[in-house]
């Protein structure tokens, strides 16, 4: 009989749906909190270029690159697969092998790529399907960041995924640079 106990009891472990905190590339699924966070695509983005252009408009007028410095986007897509509302994070930071971090550029209202936080209903998805960020080749919504040149040696860059109210791991994912 304890036998059988046991046997169901092991069995019931094995129903529990295993969750991804860390990617060793982009585009796996990382569960953080209830949601589901997936890079698209990170890169280094040419202000010169006609399309990366695009994604640089209405930054803050105090956020101009120096010599040394480059643009770096992370294009994220966030799924909400639970049966109630929930936040999306806004905490995401880069961390390099040196420990230095960097933080997202807080973008204008006028750039249509920039994620922006929000509270996505049961099964909603980031970006809005429809929008401009969700129609692109990418899918998925741009965080900016101001990463020095140099600092590209300092691999991999890691980008990090706190939950939105604070309690529970951090996401983890190293980025293609």
């Amino acid at each position: 009989m304890l036998v059988a106990l046991a046997a169901v009891a092991l069995g019931a472990c094995g129903n529990k749906e295993e969750r991804t905190l860390h990617g060793d590339t982009e585009g796996i699924y990382i569960d953080v909190g209830d949601l589901k966070y997936q890079v698209q695509i990170s890169r280094v983005l040419n202000p010169t270029d006609r399309e990366d252009r695009d994604y640089l408009v209405d930054l803050p007028a105090d956020q101009q690159l120096a010599a040394d410095e480059n643009w770096f986007a992370v294009f994220m897509r966030v799924e909400n697969d639970s049966d109630k509302p929930e936040r999306a994070t806004n905490g995401y930071s880069i961390k390099d092998t040196q420990g230095n971090v960097y933080k997202p550029i807080a973008m204008g209202p006028k750039n249509v790529f920039a994620y922006r936080e929000a509270v996505l209903q049961p099964k909603d998805i980031l970006p809005l399907p429809g929008s401009p960020a969700a129609s692109s080749t990418i899918q998925g919504s741009m965080l900016l960041f101001k990463i020095p040149v140099a600092n590209f040696q300092n691999r991999p860059l890691e980008l990090r995924i706190p939950p939105p109210r604070g309690g529970g791991p951090t996401g983890t994912v190293d980025l293609d640079v």
